[in-house]
């Protein structure tokens, strides 16, 4: 991989392409609240240089300096990043016009098909998200949202392909780039969720959109770019793009910036993604908005049964004609309840409202039958969060309405997936066996001569890899702490920055 290792860089290191204080507003917040703060950023200062404007940006923002570095379009639907690309496109002179097979000319890729919005500004000219592709390729990928293919029905010349999913939540058609360029794409799809948050409600889902501000995105697409996000982390060429596009726009992805934020917002586990996802931890697991709840007879009560995004749900004594931000379960004396989620659950959120007359009340929350908290409702709309549930394993979560008469909406129920101790194995854990989160530092950093000392508990790593800066690996040792207690040693490395790799902890050192 050519990739630059920065996720869990420092944060210096990661803000350094920034202006001064542009994320300032930012700063201690997460979640639904980071979102918003980073969407109010992005949106201020957005120049929109209008459809055709792509093409004189993409002479800035799309050339390749990191592969070839021969001033043609750097294509990720062509790049081969280990070998010879199959073809080049020379900028302004190979624009599309027409095409009938790979090579013929390079157009305007929407990450988010345009279809979507409507082709409606200022998305439809959103250079952030809109990349300089092959048009034969762009064709093929259509409007299909991104997964992880099957059995491939295309497979362009350097490897990208259409197919069937195998990507847990959705079994349609999905397009997967290479895997060099799989982060990429998921920044730029965070990008867009996060600077469009307030018009997704007006959007056509398209199979990956969500139609709340929070979380963004389907369920099961946000744990496929989730985990695109982890395995391929930033590059070089990313940083080079997303400078050129604010040289050209006026505004950032944050997410490239700061890939930090990805998991502030979202959590960083992932299920189904790709090759290598690791198991979920607090990454949204369940996300439903009713936007496909039954449309007949909406104003009976009775029970209503829907599917979406791979999950099934009931409600029982239920209408279906009231809303909140757009469509709502309305329950009466019944109860809202999913089907089952094998990831466990950490916290809920929920939005609710009280519907024609009655009191304020609340609903019980109950995982796998047993009560585990209560969320508010009154004559407002209120989204409550419910934090530290902490079940882990397969869950089916109920809101109750043990009110008799009141008629209570719900909308935009999630729960993020299980992460750390859960209850149950908290009351068989002392406080003395409880594991400690193990903690690996480098010392001393600048590393001088050819070995690098680590702080902290090395001895269940197997591996450690070694990469330079532009992410090109330059040296793998098995069973690294064998034989010299906390000491590795390795080959002699030039002056520069480098990252280490173990298992899953990453760390910068510097080579003096």
């Amino acid at each position: 991989m050519k990739k630059l290792l920065l996720c869990i860089m420092t944060g210096g290191l990661a803000y350094a392409q920034a202006p001064s204080g542009y994320y300032s507003s930012a700063n201690g917040l997460s979640g639904a609240s980071l979102k918003t703060a980073l969407s109010n950023i992005i949106t201020n200062g957005h120049q929109d240089k209008g459809y055709n404007g792509l093409w004189t940006g993409y002479k800035t923002t799309d050339i390749d300096k990191n592969y070839e570095n021969d001033g043609s379009i750097l294509d990720i639907y062509s790049e081969k990043p280990n070998g010879t690309d199959p073809y080049k496109f020379t900028p302004g002179t190979n624009q599309c016009g027409t095409y009938s097979v790979e090579g013929n000319c390079y157009n305007r890729e929407h990450l988010v098909p345009q279809s979507l919005f409507n082709e409606a500004s200022p998305m439809v000219s959103d250079i952030h998200f809109i990349r300089a592709t092959d048009g034969k390729v762009n064709g093929m990928r259509s409007n299909y949202p991104f997964g992880k293919v099957g059995t491939a029905t295309f497979t362009s010349k350097n490897g990208s392909k259409l197919g069937n999913s195998t990507s847990s939540g959705y079994s349609g058609t999905v397009f997967e780039p290479i895997d060099e360029f799989k982060g990429d794409i998921a920044r730029m799809i965070f990008y867009f969720v996060t600077r469009y948050q307030s018009k997704l409600s007006s959007f056509s889902s398209g199979n990956m959109l969500g139609s709340s501000a929070y979380p963004g995105l389907q369920t099961w697409e946000l744990n496929v770019l989730l985990a695109w996000h982890n395995q391929d982390p930033v590059s070089q060429a990313e940083i080079n793009r997303n400078n050129a596009s604010y040289s050209f726009q006026g505004n950032r992805n944050p997410f490239i910036d700061n890939p930090d934020y990805v998991n502030q917002i979202w959590g960083s586990g992932s299920s189904g993604g790709g090759s290598g996802s690791t198991p979920p931890t607090s990454s949204t697991c369940v996300s439903e908005t009713f936007e496909t709840i039954p449309s007949s007879d909406v104003s009976t009560y009775t029970t209503r049964n829907w599917s979406n995004g791979g999950m099934s749900w009931t409600a029982t004594d239920a209408r279906t004609d009231q809303t909140i931000s757009n469509k709502a379960i309305t329950i009466r004396n019944g109860s809202v309840q999913s089907g089952t989620s094998a990831n466990g659950i950490g916290s809920l959120t929920v939005t609710t409202q009280l519907k024609f007359s009655g009191s304020t009340g609340t609903l019980d929350v109950q995982v796998n039958g047993t009560k585990v908290g209560t969320v508010p409702y009154s004559s407002n709309s209120v989204t409550t969060t419910l934090s530290n549930i902490n079940i882990s394993g397969n869950v089916s979560v109920s809101l109750v309405n043990t009110t008799s008469g009141n008629r209570v909406a719900v909308d935009n129920l999630s729960w993020t997936c299980y992460s750390g101790t859960s209850r149950q194995s908290m009351m068989t854990v002392t406080p003395d066996k409880a594991a400690e989160p193990q903690v690996l530092r480098i010392y001393p950093n600048p590393v001088t001569g050819q070995e690098i000392s680590v702080k902290g508990n090395t001895a269940n790593i197997s591996k450690a890899e070694i990469y330079d800066s532009r992410g090109k690996l330059v040296q793998t040792i098995e069973k690294p702490f064998r034989d010299q207690g906390n000491s590795i040693r390795i080959k002699k490395l030039e002056q520069g920055v480098y990252i280490l790799r173990l298992g899953e902890t990453v760390l910068k050192f510097i080579v003096q």
